[in-house]
């Protein structure tokens, strides 16, 4: 059986040593095998949901345009690749150092992605517990570690905002349609007072060590900062007349408009960044538009190539019982 991780007093314990303290136990293995059936039926059930979700958003996407648009540069495929595994990947590193994940554990994490971006927020995390719950031989007490992890990266996000916020405000003021004063003071409100809170309830809320939550925090840091950057190095790669410094700039504009929370429209007030940055460049339009329906292409093969094989895989254990 392989060593991981439990909690004593905000410490984490070796599996072996908590074992060896608490005596006898029926073993994760067991735990696992008489988890409920809502964990076992969520891979499956997310699967589905997955699959049908690409059959309803498939037709909105016009494969042809897209195929017609593909660069042959080999360097946006390499920043495309990293910026679309940039969350899995260090997601994948935050659960290695808590929990010593294999390598294959990228695959839920992927899965994860996906049910948060074609399906619903959040419930990528629902689907991450229950496989960390029916993988008892390798995860133990799964739920405090995966809500540290997303308040952290909520949080984390709500920085980020608050700082490009910062960079863009003169950008945002000059903007023609602009934003509605009261929409944006609002919007700042939210992100704000949110921030506080967890900050004010922080002892309360996180169950890691200090030492694990500064390590999540970098990480997420990274993460988002890297994925602004290849962002702006991909439309620069597709649009090279266009200067790099105003792609930066406009990723991380995009990022400020995309988690503000009260603020219509935001494609829209997306639309007029754009515009106000790089003018009225159809080439430049193009590549936005070749980058969204990238990734939600990525999503969707990635999306029905992992769920197709968790329903064969739970179609041979039932066929095997």
């Amino acid at each position: 059986m392989r060593p991981d991780r439990l909690m004593r007093d905000g410490e984490p314990v070796r599996l072996d040593d908590w074992i060896g303290e608490n005596g006898p136990t029926p073993g994760l293995e067991a735990l696992a095998t008489h988890a409920p059936k809502w964990r076992q039926w969520l891979g499956p059930v997310l699967s589905f949901a997955i699959v049908g979700a690409v059959l309803f958003k498939i037709g909105g996407i016009d494969f042809a345009r897209i195929a017609g648009m593909l660069p042959s540069n080999p360097l946006f495929w390499m920043a495309f690749a990293a910026a679309y595994m940039a969350q899995p990947a260090t997601e994948w590193l935050i659960f290695r150092r808590l929990w010593n994940l294999p390598a294959a554990a990228i695959l839920p994490l992927m899965r994860k992605q996906v049910g948060n971006e074609i399906l619903l927020g959040y419930i990528g995390e629902v689907y991450f517990y229950g496989w960390a719950r029916r993988h008892a031989d390798l995860v133990a007490a799964p739920f405090g570690a995966i809500k540290d992890v997303t308040i952290l990266s909520a949080m984390l996000g709500n920085l980020t905002t608050v700082a490009a916020l910062v960079v863009g405000w003169p950008l945002l003021a000059e903007l023609p349609q602009g934003l509605h004063v009261q929409a944006l003071s609002g919007s700042i409100g939210v992100v704000v007072v949110t921030s506080l809170v967890v900050m004010l309830f922080r002892h309360k809320l996180f169950s890691l060590p200090r030492r694990e939550l500064r390590f999540i925090s970098a990480m997420h840091l990274v993460r988002i900062v890297g994925f602004t950057v290849l962002s702006a190095a991909m439309w620069h790669l597709l649009v090279p007349s266009v200067a790099l410094s105003s792609w930066v700039m406009l990723a991380t504009l995009r990022l400020l408009v995309s988690r503000l929370p009260l603020i219509p429209n935001k494609e829209l007030v997306f639309a007029g960044l754009a515009l106000f940055l790089i003018g009225r460049n159809a080439s430049a339009a193009d590549a936005m538009a070749l980058m969204a329906g990238l990734f939600l292409a990525s999503h969707l093969i990635v999306g029905v190539a992992l769920g197709a094989g968790e329903l064969m895989g739970t179609a041979r254990k039932a066929a095997t019982a």
